[in-house]
């Protein structure tokens, strides 16, 4: 396995992405949601790092045109040297389509069409493409099929998918996943429709980055860090989407939280937001974090190894720019020690 991180805009970006990269982080990832946008901050620390690579988890499907996607994945590999990852995701109606002003329709087709779009400019093929959601060129006007003139790249491209056909995509036409919601002791529940979609295109499990998040914390006092990061998942619950279509409530439904994810859901929506953190069983937060002292950590880690994981991307605890990285080098020790074991023969 290998450790990724997430990083944004702030006075500590460069110190903090040159001292991961210096202790062997494999990425740093950016997101987007109604804020910053996840392309400019990689493109900034390129300029001042050598070898790690710069993934945006993730650029909204939608939010800009298939030719403008592939242009800046383009102008990013000039600028990195081929460090640059592409992550896309869907994001969700309420950003979508207050937001950006798209229709949150035909997702997963609008999502095929752009993939194979950025795909065909990026490798130097004219624009040229006949879909449901998207024609280059356009029919019976002025313009024509052309080719990028940046020079063409192979550009690894990650989905962010939490439901069975968004996965099932993602095992057919990804480079890898970036993943949330995500219980190690239930990973089929993510796993099974992506291998059986990686399957169909006769491609295999092994052939995809498998990336998935877990807050990491230091500490001898587990019970309270578990249950502090199980009550954020009440905002998770509640807010983060309708009352009718929250796809990570959904996605820990699916892992057996079906019905207290329902009742910590209605009591936010009611207001009683304190009630509804309280709810939180504590194991929520121990299985989707990585939590307590060294060897405890070293046992969770060998419990998202073992389901098949291949990244964990990290959320450093530490209030100061030390402490996430005296955090983080601590977590790179012992997962280098966890993947000694890996390959030491029995």
């Amino acid at each position: 396995m290998r450790v990724s991180v997430s990083v944004g805009p702030g006075p500590d970006l460069v110190p903090f992405v040159q001292e991961a990269e210096r202790l062997g982080v494999h990425s740093v990832w950016t997101a987007e949601a109604w804020g910053f946008d996840a392309v400019t901050p990689l493109a900034y620390v390129a300029a001042v790092t050598n070898e790690v690579k710069l993934g945006t988890g993730i650029v909204q499907v939608g939010s800009r045109t298939p030719a403008n996607v592939a242009m800046t994945a383009l102008t990013m590999q000039a600028l990195s040297g081929g460090r640059f990852i592409l992550g896309l995701g869907t994001s969700g109606p309420q950003v979508m389509e207050g937001f950006h002003g798209v229709p949150f329709t035909n997702v997963l087709r609008r999502t095929r069409e752009l993939i194979d779009i950025v795909r065909k400019i990026t490798r130097g093929e004219r624009s040229e493409y006949a879909g449901e959601v998207y024609t280059l060129p356009l029919p019976d006007g002025a313009g024509k099929a052309i080719r990028a003139s940046a020079p063409h790249a192979e550009v690894p491209i990650y989905i962010a998918s939490l439901g069975p056909a968004n996965l099932r995509l993602t095992g057919e036409l990804a480079d890898g996943w970036v993943g949330t919601s995500f219980v190690p002791e239930t990973a089929d529940v993510f796993l099974a429709p992506m291998r059986e979609g990686a399957e169909a295109a006769g491609r295999s499990l092994g052939d995809i980055d498998l990336q998935v998040p877990a807050g990491v914390e230091f500490t001898d006092d587990v019970e309270e860090a578990a249950q502090r990061h199980a009550r954020g998942y009440a905002f998770t619950f509640g807010a983060m989407g309708s009352k009718d279509q929250n796809f990570y409530k959904n996605a820990f439904s699916r892992q057996g939280y079906a019905e207290i994810a329902e009742e910590i859901q209605t009591l936010w929506l009611a207001g009683k937001r304190d009630e509804a953190a309280d709810r939180v069983p504590m194991d929520l937060g121990l299985k989707t974090n990585l939590l307590g002292p060294p060897e405890m950590v070293a046992d969770r880690l060998r419990v998202y190894r073992d389901a098949g994981i291949t990244t964990i991307r990290a959320g450093l605890r530490g209030r100061t720019l030390d402490e996430r990285l005296i955090t983080l080098a601590k977590l790179m020790d012992v997962l280098s020690d966890v993947n000694a074991e890996a390959t030491t023969p029995a």
